[in-house]
Formats: C-alpha cells, sequence, structure tokens
C-alpha cells in the first residue's frame, strides 16, 4: 500500500494519515519484516508499534504529546464484539503510571495528563486475545478533543487523587473517588506495593486513566456520526450542569446544592415547589429526585455527566424503624463477559460497584398523605443526599462475589442455587428482576440461560445509609 507523507505539525493531517489502517491489521501494512523482533508481552506495544512502523516517528517518553509539534498523543484501544456483533469497550483508556512521589509535586496544569492527552488521536481495534497484537484490525480513528467542560471535571478527579495521597492514603485509593479521570488497578492482587511520601505503608501500583464509562461514550458518539474516521470537537449531549457552573464549583458541590432547599419536604411537596404534576408511578421518587437534579433531563443517569463518570443514582425509602424493605437491583449478568474475563479489575462488576453513586433517601414518617386517587399513603420525606463509594473492605468481598459468579458460569451451573443468596447476609446477591426470570440470555456453554442480575442486600442499603449520617 502506498502511502503519502503526513505533515507531523498537522493534526488534520495525522488524522488523514491514519485512514488506511481501517480494516487493516499493522502487519498488513508494513509487512512481516517490520514487526519482527517487537516485544509482545506489554499492552502498549500497539501504540508504539504504530508511532515508529507506520508514522515513522521515534517513541520515548517525554512528558510531552507523541506527535510534539502538532500537540497529539496516540492512543490505542480495544474493543470486543458480542454474540450481537455489536461493539463494546474492552477497558479504560491507561495514560500513564501514577508516581506516587513525583505527582504530589504537580499541579493538573503542570501534570503529564494535561500535557499530554488534551487532544488524541485514538486508533479502535478488534481486540482478540489469541492474536499477536499486530494482527488485530482497526476498526475506527479519532482525533478526540477534550472538551473543556470535561477537562474542569478531570481537573477536580485529579486534584481529589492528589489531595488522598498527600493525606498517607495512596494505598486507599479507589476509581469511585472520582467521576472521569481514575486511578486505576495495575497488575494483578499480590504484587509488590509501592512506597508513598507520607505513610509507611505500600501502595499497589496505579495508574492515571479515562474510566471505561467515559471510553464507552466516545465510541458510542463515534457510532452515531455514522463515520470511520471522526473528530469530535463538536461534542455535547444532555447535560444536567454547564461549564460556567463548573469554573465555580465541583460537580459534586453543585449537584447537593440543588437538593437542599428540598430536605425535610415530601413528595407531594418537592412536586408543589417544582410545579410538577404528582404520579402514582413505581418511580415516582426517582422521577421527583431526577427533576430536582435537572428539570430538563429525562433520566440522568443518562445524562452527559453520569454517563462519562459511571455515576448512578439511587433512590431509597426508610421506613420509622429504620429498615429498607427492598434490595437494590442493578443490571443483568452478562455471562459472556464474565466467562471471558479473568482479571476482577477488567470485569464489568468492578466497574460497576467502584463507581460513584448518589443516595437519595427519603424517610417515613408518622403521617400519611392523600395522593391523586384520593386514597391515602405513606408519607416519606427527603432525608438525606450524599455521593458514596464502596470502602475496599467491601470491594474485597465483591470480588469473593465475582468469584462465585464466574465459577458458576465456568461450570455452567447458571441457577439460583449456586449463587450467593439474600439468605446469606453476605452484602450482595444474585436473583431475577422482575419478569426477568422468563427472558433468556446468551450461555457461552452453549444454549441460553435465565437472566439473573447482581444486587446490593437490603440489610447492606440500610448500612451504608446509616454510616453516611
Amino acid at each position: 500500500m502506498n502511502l503519502q507523507n503526513y505533515d507531523k505539525t498537522s493534526p488534520k493531517s495525522i488524522l488523514e494519515y491514519a485512514i488506511p489502517l481501517l480494516d487493516h491489521t499493522l502487519r498488513q501494512i508494513v509487512g512481516d519484516e517490520a514487526v519482527k523482533g517487537y516485544n509482545m508481552s506489554g499492552k502498549g506495544t500497539l501504540g508504539q508499534m504504530v508511532e515508529e512502523l507506520y508514522y515513522h516517528y521515534k517513541a520515548n517518553s517525554n512528558p510531552t504529546p507523541d506527535f510534539e509539534e502538532a500537540g497529539v498523543e496516540l492512543k490505542t484501544t480495544g474493543l470486543k464484539k458480542l454474540k450481537d456483533l455489536s461493539l463494546q469497550i474492552k477497558e479504560r483508556l491507561v495514560i500513564d503510571m501514577i508516581d506516587y512521589n513525583e505527582v504530589v509535586n504537580q499541579s493538573f496544569e503542570m501534570s503529564l495528563f494535561y500535557n499530554k492527552c488534551r487532544l488524541m488521536l485514538l486508533l479502535f481495534y478488534l481486540y482478540d486475545g489469541k492474536l499477536e497484537q499486530y494482527d488485530r484490525y482497526f476498526l475506527f480513528v479519532a482525533l478526540w478533543k477534550i472538551p473543556e467542560k470535561d477537562l474542569l471535571m478531570i481537573k477536580h478527579d485529579y486534584d481529589v487523587i492528589i489531595e488522598k495521597i498527600k493525606r498517607g492514603e495512596a494505598h486507599l485509593l479507589s476509581e469511585g473517588d472520582t467521576e472521569y479521570l481514575g486511578a486505576c488497578r495495575k497488575g494483578q492482587k499480590g504484587d509488590s506495593l509501592r512506597a508513598q511520601p507520607f505513610s509507611s505503608i505500600g501502595a499497589p501500583r496505579r495508574a492515571f486513566s479515562l474510566k471505561t464509562a467515559y471510553m464507552r461514550t466516545v465510541l458510542q458518539y463515534i457510532k452515531d456520526s455514522g463515520k470511520r474516521a471522526v473528530v469530535n470537537f463538536d461534542l455535547q449531549g444532555e447535560e444536567v450542569v454547564n461549564t460556567k457552573e463548573l469554573k465555580e464549583r465541583s460537580f459534586e458541590e453543585i449537584i447537593l446544592s440543588r437538593f437542599e432547599p428540598f430536605i425535610g419536604k415530601d413528595y407531594k411537596e418537592i412536586s408543589a415547589m417544582l410545579s410538577k404534576e404528582e404520579s402514582n408511578s413505581k418511580s415516582k421518587y426517582f422521577n421527583i429526585a431526577n427533576a430536582i437534579v435537572s428539570p430538563d433531563v429525562s433520566n440522568v443517569n443518562q445524562s452527559e455527566e453520569f454517563m462519562k463518570a459511571g455515576l448512578t443514582m439511587k433512590t431509597v425509602r426508610v421506613e420509622e424503624n429504620g429498615n429498607i424493605n427492598e434490595s437494590m437491583s442493578f443490571e443483568n449478568i452478562d455471562y459472556e463477559e464474565v466467562y471471558e474475563n479473568e482479571n476482577w479489575y477488567d470485569s464489568r462488576l468492578y466497574e460497576l460497584f467502584t463507581s460513584r453513586f448518589l443516595f437519595v433517601v427519603f424517610r417515613r414518617d408518622s403521617n400519611r398523605n392523600i395522593v391523586i386517587n384520593g386514597k391515602e399513603e405513606k408519607r416519606y420525606v427527603l432525608q438525606k443526599v450524599f455521593f458514596w463509594t464502596m470502602p475496599l473492605k467491601d470491594v474485597d468481598l465483591a470480588e469473593e462475589y465475582w468469584t462465585n459468579i464466574r465459577n458458576c458460569v465456568l461450570k455452567n451451573n447458571i441457577e439460583p442455587e449456586y449463587f450467593w443468596k439474600l439468605i446469606d447476609h453476605r452484602n450482595f446477591h444474585v436473583r431475577p428482576k422482575g419478569r426477568v426470570a422468563a427472558d433468556l440470555a446468551y450461555n457461552p456453554n452453549g444454549g441460553f440461560a435465565k437472566k439473573y442480575c447482581y444486587w446490593f442486600n437490603s440489610e447492606y442499603v440500610k448500612n451504608i445509609i446509616e454510616s453516611n449520617e
């Protein structure tokens, strides 16, 4: 294949030069001889090979973008093809390892992320663990400029991570601490720990990364564009906050402040204050909380900020005695994902449970309300609202929960008696959700299996509420 020269000072030229990679592997483009001798053990080597063998640009570890003259960083990221032939992000986009001793002396504006990754050339390839990296097909290319609003969110995330390290808590870092930019685990459990500057306790190896949820929105933008080569400089979704607000306060401060006028009010009172028509819907407490966050967004969990952060709003009703009658459901178990994924830290459940949650808590009092059909109902008032991240000790238990699920799937024991149950009192359990038991999902062992989903036990939800007074 004959390739024209590209202008290494022009982001557009660098993007256009990448287009011939589409529907090809690197080996097909540069030949067998060129890829010989490259070490395939590291995840980052495909990007390095593209840079050196395709762009003829010497890879380096400088704290500047790969294409320094154009200010463009090159990143490769894998996609998985599901049984329905749809494509899904494989994992978070790792930016750079965190040096705990160095990073505490760097402001966000001086950080590697800020200086390298504001403008990226993203090369999406089809992941196949059986193939060498240079034999994987490229499917999309994108010149991706991180929007100003996202950079404000990322800056706050960076500051949260740095402050935790400065408190001597690098060993307590969690991806649930932040929204878009995560401090993700690297390596396997049991790997040697790294020294941190303000504590004698060793900390696991971690890297700055754009979370899987964030990368999922990037992929969706590309899919929606209908193009194989994309420039995103006009990216915008349904938003719950704006850039001006984020320049003044953090995302979490903005959201919590919106609930303050409604604390102590019940559903009817809040509806009146918001000029919202009352409803008898089972989801009315979620809907009224949604209206408080943003009256213009139909479901805040599908908003730009929540989706990029993997943030989920959950409404909880607490009885007068402090008990919670219902456990908390999550998404259906993807048996194929569980079957194929050997690493807990790369699993969908790890992403789901270590993401951040917004809990909106309504508590029952002794009064009753007259609802729109003329009947009486229990009166619940908005008690409190808080952001929550699963504690590390609970994340360790969640790994046991995931291991049980994975073993069941591997052994084709996809039945309730093999999974953790509510009566086991271990924080989490598996069971159907609503009418889901009648539905079937693809079984990687062959055929189909009943759908089951992840659950928080009601007693665990009660503990979360009581621990956030």
